[in-house]
Parts: C-alpha cells; sequence; structure tokens
C-alpha cells in the first residue's frame, strides 16, 4: 500500500507515532495565557454544556492528549493549531499551564489542521465548514480536487459545500440552527433568486416538507412540470384473475404477466396468515 503523503493523513502527521517520539518532541507546559486562538479556526460556536463536562473531566484527571501549538509573532507567544476545547476548558478552570507539543505551521496549515480536526469530530456545521473550504480555496489557491484530498472528502462534497455560501442569509441562518438540512438547502439553491430560495424556505418551514418534497417545490417554482406517472394499462383478464384469487386465498393477491412468463406475489401480513395460505397452496 502507498504512504500517504501531506495532510491528509490527518492530525496524525503532526503527533508523535511512538514513545520515542513523545520523549524527543518534548510535551512541554506552556502558560495558557500564553496561547492565542487559532485566527483560522473555522468553528464559530461550541456547546456550553460539552465545554462543561470537559472542564469537569480535566479537573479530575488533567489533559490526557496534549494540545498543538505553533510559534506566535513574538516571542513566548504560541497559535493553538489544535485543541481548542481543551484549551478553553483548562481557562475556565483556570489552570495555569496546560501540555503542549509545539510544531511549525503556515498559516495554510492552520486552516487544514484546524478544518481536519473538526472534520473528524464532526464538530462543524454546513456553512463552517464552507467558510474553511472558501478560505483554502480562496486564500490559498487550492483546487476543489486538493482540498478534498486535504479533508478526507470527495470533490463534488468541497464543490456542493461552498455552493451554500451563495445562499440568502434566512436561509443560512435556518440550516446553522438546523431547522432545515443541508439537502433542502442545496435543492434551495436551484432556484434563480434570492427572493425565490426565501419563499421556498417560508413553504417548507411552513409545511414541515421533507427533502422530496422539497426538490418537488423547487421544480414547480422554477416552472418545471411534475412528471406524471405513466397510467398502467391492466388487462381485464388479469385484474379478473387477481380477484379470484383473492377470494379464494383471502389476502392481497398481484399478478404481474410479461410476454413469456410472468409473477404471482401473495401478500401475508402475520405467520397466522402464511400458514393458512400454506395450508390451502400445499392441500394439508
Amino acid at each position: 500500500m502507498a504512504k500517504k503523503t501531506g495532510l491528509g493523513k490527518g492530525l496524525d502527521a503532526l503527533l508523535p507515532v511512538a514513545e520515542e517520539k513523545i520523549q524527543e518532541s518534548g510535551i512541554k507546559q506552556i502558560p495558557t495565557e500564553k496561547i492565542s486562538p487559532n485566527p483560522r479556526q473555522p468553528r464559530a460556536d461550541i456547546d456550553s454544556k460539552e465545554l462543561d463536562e470537559l472542564a469537569v473531566s480535566i479537573s479530575e484527571h488533567g489533559i490526557l492528549q496534549p494540545l498543538i501549538i505553533t510559534a506566535g509573532d513574538t516571542p513566548g507567544s504560541y497559535i493553538l493549531i489544535a485543541g481548542e476545547r481543551r484549551l478553553l476548558a483548562a481557562k475556565s478552570i483556570e489552570m495555569d499551564t496546560v501540555p503542549a507539543i509545539i510544531r511549525e505551521a503556515t498559516d495554510q496549515e492552520l486552516v487544514e489542521l484546524a478544518l481536519i480536526e473538526n472534520v473528524q469530530r464532526e464538530d462543524l456545521n454546513p456553512l463552517e465548514a464552507s467558510e474553511a473550504y472558501r478560505q483554502l480555496s480562496e486564500d490559498f489557491g487550492l483546487s476543489h480536487e486538493e482540498i478534498a484530498a486535504r479533508v478526507g472528502k470527495s470533490r463534488t462534497t468541497i464543490t456542493n459545500s461552498l455552493r451554500l455560501l451563495n445562499l440568502p442569509d434566512e436561509v443560512k441562518k435556518a440550516l446553522v440552527s438546523e431547522k432545515i438540512s443541508e439537502g433542502h438547502a442545496r435543492a434551495i439553491l436551484a432556484l434563480p433568486s434570492s427572493k425565490a430560495q426565501v419563499a421556498a424556505l417560508n413553504s417548507i418551514l411552513k409545511l414541515n416538507l421533507n427533502v422530496r418534497q422539497t426538490e418537488d417545490l423547487v421544480r414547480k417554482l422554477g416552472g418545471e412540470k411534475p412528471k406524471s406517472k405513466p397510467i398502467a394499462n391492466v388487462d381485464p383478464e388479469i385484474k379478473a384473475l387477481e380477484e379470484q384469487l383473492r377470494q379464494r386465498l383471502g389476502t392481497k393477491v398481484a399478478l404481474n404477466q410479461k410476454r413469456s412468463g410472468g409473477t404471482l406475489t401473495i401478500h401475508y401480513y402475520s405467520t397466522e396468515e402464511l400458514d393458512t395460505l400454506l395450508a390451502i397452496l400445499l392441500g394439508d
């Protein structure tokens, strides 16, 4: 198997892989006040309850996994690469120092690594992920394929995620607050104007539409006529045979005759009904 290269390996690319490497890297106790948040951190919100629970755990057991940091602009200052929740929890209980591994990182790597950490934990809402992908695309010139390779997603996922940034604010707010799903949002994007997209959102919320129903709504709003299902021409003789079998067996029967042969489907709804059907068919 070929060895992976680059940041596609995730946070393991920055972490020591063996005990002797940990000794070499030298996990250090760094003053919490000297560590600044990652300015490229895509996550905007952290669940306060989750943070409180982590703080309690750290109070009892300490920080079991070191933070990853890089040198800041001024001597003795640091910028966080990974471990935002651990840092915030430590600060909330007024820990003086935290264990950390110091690594070199460019601005691009600050985005990538923060994004990878959150993707692995599934911590980002759809728009936070979209904004991180936008930074990698616009600020650092990465193609959608390159972004996908770095975060372990498909190119289509990256492209669809970036399209969410084109939604009007009302739809974005509904997406972040989980009033609609990402599937709803992608369907709404098919409408040509912000006004039409907001109108679709209002209908979704009012009627509690699922994604499939939203897609139908979008087609109607876009002027596309819904596809009508072809009406099957049922042979009267086949229908009569089905009715005879239904009367004889006492259950729903479907007879599907093809050009050569066909299928006979007999429905039953309980073990007792199956026993009855077997008795009739087998002559017991």
